[in-house]
């Protein structure tokens, strides 16, 4: 029998093994369309850990994946598919830049904080709805999450063309709403990485209060594992479905505030839903919904999304290799009951030998 510490080496492992194998098979890829492997991947590390600029784009862009990924991870525990984490960085995001745009002269702090806390009320109102939707009325959440990514997108569009601007965009904040620290954008040459980085930190810190020192946290946990066996211990099904989605929207409007008030310093009209959404349940899904591992999970995708752009110029590859790469490692880590039967395959054979002796 696998003892408590093999079964948390056994969570450490599957992700380290998913990014191992997802790296071996883009350099398979690489190799057989004829393209070098090593040179590319270098290409890709150096190109980031070598310039401070590109690493504080890469820990910018992890940023916004961290808070992404969260939502993401607080849903899935309860056992709901929040696929409408891009529609709700969305509303975070313009919502956020509405409210600076609004109130220029207002006190940095005040601005700032007002600024995110809208944020974050607009992403929990719009998951909310998805999620009261479920508890009452037993809708399929990915099916609304769904919708509600394409209405947020539309509506995201007509207010920065007719009530934010006249046109595509809009006018940048001013410096009482940004998100931007001189000292740290000289530290990193110039990147766009911002405040937020510190931000998402403190909320993988009370994420991890949350869901693991209070009941709050623990009745989502349940409700997730077995609602019905939570229903008869006396907790309210309906009340921790929509607990978790307000939680989860919120959580993702932060990072659209973050991403407009800290990354571009406005919004523009989208052609598409932001991948930031999408990246960040790619970004749970590796983490395995623990919050330290979102968090170095969202790194990585910083580092693979960034370092990206040095293939073609200095490997001679397509960039798109880096999100098949990516790619693959979310397949291993979708499959990880196959890399468990392995693990666990080993681990009962080598006890079965040392027992034998």
């Amino acid at each position: 029998m696998l003892t408590q510490s093999s079964n948390r080496l056994n969570n450490l492992l599957v992700p380290i093994l998913s990014i191992i194998l997802g790296f071996i098979f883009g350099a398979l890829l690489m190799l057989v369309f004829g393209y070098n492997p090593i040179l590319a991947y270098q290409a890709m590390l150096t190109g980031v850990f070598t310039s401070p600029y590109f690493f504080g784009e890469a820990l910018r862009q992890a940023t916004v994946l961290t808070f992404t990924g969260l939502g993401f991870a607080i849903a899935f525990k309860a056992g709901f598919f929040n696929i409408g984490i891009a529609g709700q960085v969305l509303v975070g995001w313009v919502s956020a830049i509405w409210v600076a745009l609004a109130f220029p002269d207002l006190p940095r702090i005040l601005l700032v904080t007002l600024s995110l806390l809208v944020g974050v009320i607009a992403g929990a109102v719009w998951a909310g709805m998805a999620g009261a939707l479920r508890a009452y009325f037993g809708t399929n959440e990915v099916i609304v999450t769904i919708m509600l990514n394409y209405v947020a997108l539309h509506v995201t569009n007509y207010l920065i063309r007719n009530v934010l601007s006249t046109g595509n965009t809009t006018e940048r904040i001013g410096e009482n709403a940004s998100l931007r620290l001189d000292w740290l954008t000289t530290l990193t040459a110039g990147s766009r990485l911002n405040i937020g980085l510190f931000i998402a930190i403190v909320v993988v810190a009370l994420y991890w209060v949350f869901m693991t020192q209070t009941t709050a946290g623990f009745e989502v946990r349940a409700v997730g594992l077995n609602p019905f066996a939570s229903s008869y211990a006396g907790m309210s099904a309906a009340r921790n479905i929509i607990l978790s989605m307000v939680i989860s929207g919120g959580l993702a409007g932060l990072g659209g505030a973050v991403h407009g008030l800290g990354t571009f310093g406005n919004i523009f009209t989208q052609s598409g839903l932001p991948n930031v959404g999408f990246d960040g349940i790619a970004v749970a899904l590796l983490g395995l919904g623990n919050p330290i591992g979102i968090f170095f999970s969202a790194i990585l995708f910083g580092i693979l999304e960034v370092g990206a752009g040095f293939l073609p110029n200095q490997a001679g590859v397509p960039d798109e290799m880096a999100s098949i790469v990516i790619a693959a490692i979310i397949f291993f880590v979708g499959a990880n009951y196959l890399i468990r039967f392995f693990i666990n395959k080993i681990q009962t054979n080598k006890q079965a030998t040392e027992g034998g002796e």
